[in-house]
């Protein structure tokens, strides 16, 4: 079989181009990395060894004196990073817990540098937990490239988190951060950033990698299989069988322009596929059993229900294969594939499911350094994946995103709450980080269809992705993008809402009956200044809004979801107090509500409200 490959429109553009095109891209650059890798795995030990060559171009306008390599595994040792932040945390991922502290010398995980080449010649290099420091023999320069060829040993920990071993559910091998990775370097430098469980950050570059492995195993992953005939389970016609081996069998995947690679390995993998109408192919590997049967043989339907969505709402997915495979220690997202523990209901298979291959736009096309901005990838996903999720269950609810924001309103009242701009690994508890990540992040979204209206914010996104996938966009890029689609100055609500842990809460402070009119009085009470949408419900049935722009804004939403706006004077935000008249007689008011759309984040719902029963 002919390995699929991205268009050939698509292959110019990021071969024959590349580096011309991120040097030109308005002063911004990018890293480019070519691996091949070989491994032989010892199923027997768990230990593996393995030979890489990464050519390396220095496609930044400095002089590199160093390179960082990240060793994920060597988290998995007693008094690790990962392990003592674990057991120093209020509130420990229960999956981590102090389990690293209790593993035995055959449990741990490891990744030594057996040799360590820069263009054939030996460099110096010191391991320091989880990364791998090197000082240049030579320096790169700016425009050149380098090789580094390296042998290495790794040992694969027991599962934890992510990576690892016979996990929860019996699968052998979930093989992630599991290669010697060059770390990113960018326009703000460096990133070796410790591993402790959270975030990355990758180059984008192309992977050819051969795993050799016993010939009962089957093999799923990030990349095109390139020989399915001599593996035994061909991916065009999967389960079927080659002679018995008596040797170990090399399976040989490809990837183009991706920032990672992803391989798990079970002799019990079940293999369906599915093909999404225009879109991709998937695969889908998991283990066959009472827990799985039913559950995933439903799930490719809905999947390709979630693609078709995804492509047409938020950007096309450019490659031609994805997988879901059963494996790690609950969902987690890699290039062209996922890992997902199966024993869950339909519903919680599907919204797992859901989530990690959106990631695919919103991290692995986008790339966004996650570290530093995980709302832009986790809270992105999570407000696509509810909007996806409700498109494909034909849900009638009115608001998917409503867990979202009671999440972010119990961290508010819990007082625990941190800036969103803060580094993923610094936050000072579990909750405070995932909150401000996912619930946050989503909201993040929401709430800015409402300050700019649906329609600019649907072409936003739209144009967002197609600017900005494959170059590492930061917040003040996809803030630009809304701007020029809107037409509105937006900085103000992108630094209130990731750079502070300031409120929104906005009441009706006064409703005064002036015989033929009405005027009302409303209070900014919190401290994040805010446009408002102030619905009248009329005694006979009828509604308005009447629509109130921040000044600050320096435009208006012409339309919101198909709303007549009544256009309202500007407010300063140094304002507490606002005040419209209606031109109407009380009695002939049956309700005043800030926000019925309830996408305002607001953190006070019970002063919202004016309504003719309870004057």
């Amino acid at each position: 079989m002919k390995s699929p490959t991205l268009s050939k429109i698509t292959l110019l553009f990021f071969c024959s181009f590349f580096s011309l095109c991120v040097l030109s891209q308005s002063g911004r650059w990018q890293q480019r990395v070519e691996y091949k890798m070989d491994i032989v795995m010892d199923v027997k030990s768990h230990q593996y060894k393995g030979v890489q060559e990464l050519l390396y171009f220095n496609n930044s306008p400095d002089t590199l004196q160093n390179v960082y390599y990240h060793l994920y595994f060597n988290a998995f040792q007693p008094e690790s990073m990962m392990d003592v932040r674990s057991r120093n945390i209020s509130d420990p991922d229960r999956r981590v817990g102090s389990r690293i502290n209790g593993l035995k010398p055959d449990e741990t995980g490891y990744q030594k540098i057996l040799s360590l080449k820069q263009n054939g010649q030996a460099v110096n290099y010191e391991v320091a937990g989880t990364i791998l420091e090197v000082q240049l023999n030579e320096p790169v320069l700016p425009g050149s490239k380098a090789i580094f060829a390296m042998e290495f040993e790794a040992q694969v920990p027991v599962q934890i988190r992510r990576s690892g071993r016979n996990n929860a559910e019996g699968i052998d091998y979930s093989m992630s951060q599991w290669y010697p990775k060059m770390a990113e370097y960018d326009y703000m430098g460096w990133h070796p950033n410790p591993y402790i469980g959270r975030e990355f950050h990758g180059v984008w570059g192309d992977f050819d990698v051969k795993i050799t492995i016993d010939p009962a195993y089957v093999v799923g992953g990030t990349g095109y299989l390139q020989n399915p005939n001599e593996t035994g389970h061909g991916y065009e016609t999967p389960g079927t069988k080659v002679p018995e081996h008596k040797r170990d069998i090399t399976w040989h995947f490809k990837a183009e322009n991706v920032m990672d690679f992803m391989w798990a390995a079970d002799p019990d993998y079940t293999h369906d596929i599915a093909r999404v109408p225009g879109g991709p192919t998937l695969h889908f590997l998991y283990v066959k059993n009472k827990n799985t049967e039913e559950n995933w043989s439903r799930l490719p339907e809905l999947t390709i229900k979630a693609f078709q969505y995804m492509n047409e709402r938020f950007g096309k997915y450019p490659y031609e294969q994805y997988s879901i495979i059963q494996g790690g220690d609950g969902g987690m997202e890699y290039p062209m594939a996922t890992l997902i523990t199966g024993h869950r209901s339909l519903n919680g298979l599907v919204g797992v499911t859901v989530h990690e291959l959106i990631h695919s736009w919103f991290q692995h096309l986008l790339g966004t350094n996650e570290s530093l901005y995980a709302w832009m990838d986790e809270g992105f996903t999570t407000f696509a994946s509810n909007e996806t999720i409700k498109h494909i269950s034909n849900s009638t609810i009115l608001n998917p995103h409503k867990g979202t924001y009671m999440g972010y309103f119990d961290l508010v009242k819990r007082g625990i709450e941190e800036p969103s701009s803060l580094h993923a690994d610094h936050f000072n508890t579990n909750r405070a980080y995932s909150t401000s990540a996912y619930s946050k992040g989503s909201i993040f979204l929401n709430q800015l269809s409402y300050i700019v209206g649906q329609e600019n914010f649907d072409k936003g996104m739209l144009r967002y992705f197609n600017t900005w996938k494959f170059r590492h966009p930061n917040p003040n890029d996809f803030i630009r993008i809304m701007e020029k689609e809107s037409g509105m100055i937006l900085d103000w609500y992108l630094n209130y809402w990731v750079h502070t842990t300031k409120t929104i809460d906005y009441g009706i402070g006064s409703v005064v009956d002036n015989g033929q009119s009405t005027s009302v009085t409303l209070e900014r009470i919190g401290e994040i200044p805010m446009p408002i949408d102030l619905e009248v419900t009329y005694t006979d049935g009828n509604k308005e809004t009447y629509y109130i722009p921040l000044r600050i804004m320096r435009n208006e939403k012409k339309n919101d979801r198909g709303l007549k706006l009544l256009l309202q004077e500007d407010w300063p935000w140094t304002h507490p107090q606002y005040s419209l008249r209606i031109p109407k007689k009380l009695s002939e008011i049956s309700e005043i509500k800030i926000d019925s759309s309830e996408r305002l984040a607001d953190i006070n719902h019970q002063n919202n409200a004016f309504r003719s029963d309870s004057k």
